[in-house]
Formats: structure tokens, sequence, C-alpha cells
């Protein structure tokens, strides 16, 4: 069906093309608590065709995706109707990627029976107790191979290993009973880190439990050493994106500090090609420019723009790429050192946001340690508030990193003067 689909955008009146054609093989498990509920193997293809065409001073542009079981008289229908939307779409006029030159191995599928057994392994090794143990968990292990095509030339493919394991934790204490719930995503399954993650998350339902209310503590310095420090760090990556700067949604110039006055660590932050064990190691982007390592962030001071080819083009970006892993340097200080003093470190949040535009913080907490000097309070209930643009003044990163799937960040970060508003 691909051959047919580039036949048909050949002989069209497009004024370019890009072509993405996505294999995926993958293994699924279902398991209540140890015992295999089910499991099925798939294997599918999907293609997306998304079709330019230029009128005046402006370029349209339409996507969709056409069946593989698709006849060519439907693909071309599909591609007639797609050439109408593109004339209706006005965006300034911009010019698709040309080959770079550069050529990389196609690879092997990565093998998914691996993945899965690895998975598998770690879940059946974890520390179970009679107060807290898997309620359930689904295993999705794939292996990707993503070809793209444009009318430019361009003909690059990808092989990536991208997996996901999905957690239902209980813990009981008397009569009362909560549930944890994770998701995790990752190329292949880095069993060390797992099960020490998974461990701890089956120690946080135990200290649910006996959790009180979050005191009213006004201005507090709080640690996030969970998932929710990569709300954070996404806040400068957003404020680095070649269209949100495009858009007027971000004010940070290259070569200007983004604050003033900085009493704490300053943050840096590097777009990566590979990462070990991220689920995001394409070897060219979506847009088939060649993926590489780039500093887009150097001690708060903005170095590069990074993201689509339409948007960088307007910035007057020419060798423009679109970033699957990000790596944030640690600090000057230890996590040890870190957590000295007076420090509410939440480990859980029913929800946490950092708003990117205007770096609004907001959280409910529903688990964290409340420390003052020796005695630390086990604590659940209120909120945090704030803004990145006062915390970025006054926040400390560890040296020790920790890695969540496509992002490297200080293993525990730290704001200070965090509004906290209590439970009680």
């Amino acid at each position: 069906m691909l051959d047919t689909i580039i036949k048909l955008l050949k002989e069209a009146k497009t004024d370019g093309w890009e072509v993405t054609d996505t294999v995926t093989e993958g293994w699924e498990f279902y398991f209540i608590r140890h015992e295999l509920d089910q499991n099925r193997v798939r294997n599918v293809e999907h293609i997306s065709v998304k079709v330019y065409k230029k009128f005046g001073e402006y370029l349209g542009s339409a996507s969709g995706e056409i069946p593989v079981s698709a006849s060519e008289e439907e693909a071309q229908k599909m591609i007639e109707r797609l050439l109408f939307e593109a004339q209706l779409v006005e965006n300034p006029v911009y010019s698709l990627n040309v080959p770079s030159g550069e050529t990389a191995a196609e690879g092997e599928l990565p093998d998914v029976r691996t993945i899965a057994r690895d998975f598998i392994e770690v879940m059946n090794d974890l520390p179970e107790t009679e107060t807290e143990d898997i309620n359930s968990f689904e295993i999705f292990a794939t292996a990707e191979r993503t070809r793209f095509i444009n009318s430019n030339g361009i003909d690059v493919t990808s092989v990536y290993p991208s997996s996901m394991l999905e957690v239902v934790f209980n813990a009981r204490k008397d009569r009362h009973e909560i549930e944890l719930y994770r998701l995790y995503h990752s190329g292949t399954c880095d069993k060390a880190a797992m099960k020490k993650e998974l461990s701890e998350t089956l120690s946080y339902g135990k200290d649910k439990l006996s959790a009180v209310n979050t005191p009213n503590l006004g201005k507090c310095a709080v640690l996030f050493s969970t998932d929710a420090s990569i709300q954070i760090y996404n806040y400068f990556i957003y404020k680095m994106n070649a269209s949100i700067k495009y858009r007027k949604l971000s004010n940070w110039e290259i070569g200007t500090p983004i604050a003033e006055d900085v009493k704490g660590d300053r943050v840096t932050i590097r777009a990566l090609k590979t990462l070990e064990n991220s689920s995001c190691n394409q070897t060219y982007d979506s847009e088939g420019a060649p993926v590489r390592d780039l500093l887009i962030l150097d001690q708060n001071v903005p170095a590069h723009f990074v993201g689509s080819r339409q948007f960088s083009q307007y910035l007057g970006i020419e060798d423009s790429f679109i970033p699957g892993n990000f790596a944030a340097e640690g600090g000057t200080k230890s996590a040890a050192e870190l957590r000295k003093g007076t420090y509410l470190e939440i480990v859980e949040f029913s929800d946490f946001q950092v708003e990117t535009m205007t770096g609004a913080i907001a959280g409910e907490i529903r688990l964290g340690y409340l420390h003052e000097g020796d005695q630390v309070t086990i604590v659940s209930g209120g909120s945090v508030s704030g803004t990145m643009t006062d915390y970025v003044k006054d926040m400390y990163l560890s040296k020790e990193q920790k890695q969540y799937n496509n992002m490297l960040v200080p293993a525990v970060t730290r704001l200070e003067n965090v509004s906290i508003t209590g439970a009680e």
C-alpha cells in the first residue's frame, strides 16, 4: 500500500507531501495480582499522509491516515480531500526538510519477548507484604519501525522499543484500604531501577494510611523527588520551543538570562539524541530531520530554540529538529544536603501542574513528609501554589540525577518559600 500512496502523491497536484509508515510489534499481558488473566500479540501498520498546497504567500497543509487495507481508489479520494482541506489553511510559506546526507543503519526490531519477560520478573520479585501488595498490572512491550518519506527526497527509518507498565497497588490498615496507581513509560525494562521505584511505591501506600492532615505552613521549602519534578523542567523546555516563541508565549531571548538576582542553582538543559532506556530514541524526528545533541538552556541563559521545521524557519533557524530526549544537569549540592532544615518533601500528588506560559504551580498533596529538625511527620491533604518566575531565583538541584523515560533530571529539586495551604 505504501508504494501505491507514494505513486498517487507524485501524480497529485501538491506542493509537497510527507508520508510516515509505522509498523508496531507488541506483546501485551494482563495480570490479576500475579495470575495471568489474558495476553495478546499485536502486529499493526499505520500510514499517515500530509499534503501541502501553496497559494500566494501562504502554504496550507492537511494530514490524515490512509488504512493499509484501502483500495487505490479510496487512497486517491483521501489525498484529494486532504488537498482541498490544505487550501483552507493560511500559514506563511516555509520549506520542508531536505536530505541531510547523514546515513544510519536501520537495525533490527528489539525483541519484545525479552522486554516483556524482564517486566514480569520485576513484578514477581517485589517485596510485597500482607498489608501492601499488587492488585493488578498490565505490560505493553512494543518495538516500532518508523519510516519517513517526503517529496524532497528524504527516505529514512528509525527503529526503537517503546514499552509501558501500568500497576495498581493496594495498602491496608485495620479496615481501611487504599489504592495507588502508577503508569511507567520506557524503552526496554531497567530491572534495577524499576524494582526500586515500585518498592518505594509500596512503602508510600503503607505511609499514606498513617498520614495526618497537612498543617497550614504558610511559606515553606518543598522538595520534589518523584515524577512531579518533570513538570518543573517541562516549564523550561516549553519556553525554548520555537512555536511557543513565535506565538509570543515565551518572552525568553537567546543570550539573555531568564532571571536576575539568582541565589540558587541555575538550570542547564540539553536535548539528547539518545538516552539509555528511553522510548524516544528515534534517529530522525517526525519531519525526517536527524536528531542530535544540543544545548538549549545554559545556566539560565537561553542558547537555542528547538522545534518543528515550520516555526523554526519563522524564527530564522534552518538546522531545526524536534528533540525526543532531554537532560537537566545536576546542581551544586547532594540530595542529602538538600534534605536539611525544615522542608516538606511531597512524593504523591492527586495532581501537580506547572502552567507553562505563566509558570504558576498548583498541586493537591496526597502524601508528603514534613521534616522539622529530627522530627518527621507523614502528611496528606492541602495544596501547594506559587510561580516558577519566583522560584527560579531560589531553587536548588541535587548533584544526583534520576531518569523518567525520556527525561533525565536532578533526583531532588528544592523550591524555597512555596505557599502551603493545609488540610486542617
